[in-house]
């Protein structure tokens, strides 16, 4: 550590931002991500004010022989922003947001956060699909894809790109579009980290809000069946305009457990009531918070429900067709869980994001249908083997009602083999891995579902 100690003062003279060690007091704050199941101790963090300065931490850690992992919002549930023993690059202090209004584009710094980008954006009535919690970082979840409300019309975040700065593995520092750079460009639209790190994304914009309707509609649970069958119909139906998420959950309570869809709607302003009729046709909710709502707000409405600290561990698949005997599994297993705070999300997918080829970008889940995530979380570490085995459990009794295809941003940290890999990248795996050997032939950036490079 000493030896660590002696170079990090040295790295300080060619460096802008704040390296953290850890007798230092920020130390300790700065390495926790949001699961709180994760608890790892980097040697050194290196929380950068720019470009120049993760270029040189990479540089760093590649001289010292330290491992690399790379925090934006440090919200991926693996814990891969963290790393024991090595160098975590902090993006933390790189969060700012530049709106172009004229040209409906956005570049955001690549530490922001949803909430903060959202915030921007709809000062000037503009938006483009973003995470659906806010404290989510902009960074993690457009490399792995970025599902969110407006994906229907306005495809997955990556969708949205125009380019990315990157900083590779031998330090440079590159900019990656459709005419500069392509390859890399094609490669981190879902690729994940795994080709350096994106200081910066620059990003299309639309008109949306700042009104829209939407929110959260909820029934007892003993009507889950029915709810999921009708939630089922409601999505056949479905235009570009509507987003719907159907969700098994527990109430505020902690005791009650509930049914619900989760909706927004981004079409005419006129005719948000009448499209989510159908939602609350369905019977006497025991709670119904949809209707008018600001855009930055539905896309916050989730934040509680998912607090920096709780224990998470989550296993998804996707499915093509909901049919009885997939809801009929996944109600029986919500039923088992054993916390208040487990659930089961049922996310549609389709418009936009359903119409792009796959091999169009690296990501690759382009197929209209449904993805499925358990969701495991709770408090104590006590309840961390029924937290886990809950999770593990339901995956397998589901196995044979839902599909093989999979969300790379889902994936725990046992998700990483070649099974994992060909279930989220498909016919695009040996590309990913031919641009991996190009732009990172020696692995640096593998904290990560990781892509060997392979020339």
């Amino acid at each position: 550590m000493n030896d660590v100690s002696s170079a990090v003062a040295e790295l300080a003279n060619d460096f802008s931002g704040r390296l953290f060690l850890p007798a230092d007091a920020p130390w300790d704050e700065a390495r926790r991500v949001h699961n709180g199941l994760v608890d790892k101790r980097p040697a050194v963090i290196a929380q950068c004010a720019g470009s120049a300065d993760i270029a040189r931490a990479v540089r760093f850690a590649r001289e010292r022989g330290l491992e690399i992992a790379v925090r934006g919002g440090g919200h991926n549930v693996g814990g891969r922003a963290t790393v024991e023993g090595g160098l975590m690059i902090d993006l933390a202090a790189m969060r700012h947001v530049y709106v172009d209004p004229v040209a409906h584009t956005a570049r955001a710094a690549g530490g922001t956060l949803w909430g903060q980008f959202n915030r921007e954006t709809q000062a000037h009535g503009l938006a483009t699909t973003g995470g659906v919690v806010s404290s989510t970082g902009v960074g993690g979840l457009t490399l792995g894809g970025g599902l969110g409300w407006l994906m229907p019309k306005y495809g997955m975040a990556l969708d949205n790109l125009v380019s990315v700065e990157m900083v590779l593995a031998d330090g440079r520092i590159v900019r990656a579009a459709d005419a500069e750079n392509a390859d890399l460009f094609w490669a981190v639209r879902g690729g994940g980290g795994n080709f350096g790190v994106a200081s910066s994304f620059e990003f299309r914009l639309h008109e949306v809000g700042p009104m829209v309707t939407g929110g959260l509609i909820a029934w007892p649970i003993d009507r889950a069946r029915d709810m999921l069958r009708h939630f089922r119909e409601l999505t056949a139906r479905a235009d570009d305009n509507l987003m719907l998420v159907a969700a098994l959950i527990t109430g505020p309570d902690a005791t009650t457990r509930l049914c619900a869809i989760g909706a927004g709607f981004f079409g005419p302003a006129g005719d948000g009531e009448r499209a989510l009729a159908p939602i609350k046709a369905f019977g006497p909710p025991a709670m119904d918070a949809m209707g008018p709502i600001p855009y930055t707000q539905l896309n916050s409405m989730l934040d509680g429900s998912y607090p920096r600290g709780t224990r998470y561990y989550w296993k998804s698949r996707f499915v093509d067709q909901l049919d009885d005997g997939a809801i009929d599994a996944m109600v029986d297993v919500f039923m088992k869980c054993p916390s208040p705070r487990g659930q089961v999300l049922i996310e549609h997918f389709h418009g936009a994001a359903a119409r792009v080829a796959p091999e169009r970008t690296a990501y690759a889940l382009r197929q209209s249908g449904f993805n499925v995530l358990l969701l495991s979380q709770w408090d104590a570490p006590a309840q961390d083997a029924a937290g886990t085995a809950w999770a593990r459990d339901s995956y397998g009794a589901l196995a044979q009602c839902i599909g093989t295809r999979r969300y790379l941003n889902y994936f725990d940290n046992d998700d990483a083999d070649a099974h994992a890999l060909d279930a989220a990248y498909g016919g695009n795996l040996r590309r990913l891995q031919s641009i991996k050997a190009k732009y990172d032939p020696d692995n640096v950036f593998h904290l990560n579902v990781n892509v060997t490079p392979k020339a």
